[in-house]
């Protein structure tokens, strides 16, 4: 029996996936293993909250996760597994290819995080820009003296 292990972060956006792989042929008899990746949790909020609070909303937040998925392997037929992932994932990953055979196939059905080009690199002026500045300056210079040459 073939083993898909299936990373996911988000219901919605896993649901469309996993209904358009479930449809290929060998997938109701492949086992389906899904990895619940939980958000990060900021520096600035952990500080606040207990490691037990933590992992009762990491459990709490892939109970509701996996509610949703599962649903959409099991009315195929599949053998579904659901793991939380608590750490790295290269690490996990090892880890369940020991336990499920390391011929396993890897799918990241995660949201993709979205990059705005701004975010991504600093802005740097061109030399339109440059010159759009510097000929602004000149003509507030030319007002300035002009100004003062009219007032005296």
């Amino acid at each position: 029996m073939e083993t898909i292990i299936v990373y996911v972060d988000d219901a919605d956006y896993a649901q469309l996936l996993l209904q358009t792989a479930v449809q290929a042929p060998q997938a109701s008899q492949a086992h389906w293993v899904l990895v619940g990746c939980a958000p990060r949790i900021t520096h600035r909020v952990s500080r606040f909250v207990s490691n037990r609070s933590r992992e009762n909303w990491r459990n709490k937040w892939a109970e509701r996760l996996f509610q949703d998925c599962v649903p959409v392997l099991q009315a195929h037929g599949a053998q579904v597994t659901t793991v939380l992932a608590r750490g790295p994932l290269p690490e996990l990953l090892q880890t369940l290819q020991a336990q499920y055979g390391a011929q396993s196939q890897v799918v990241d059905m995660r949201r993709p995080k979205l990059q705005t080009p701004d975010a991504a690199a600093p802005a740097v002026p061109s030399p339109l820009h440059k010159l759009a500045g510097t000929l602004a300056g000149i003509g507030a210079l030319w007002t300035v003296l002009i100004g003062e040459t009219l007032a005296a």
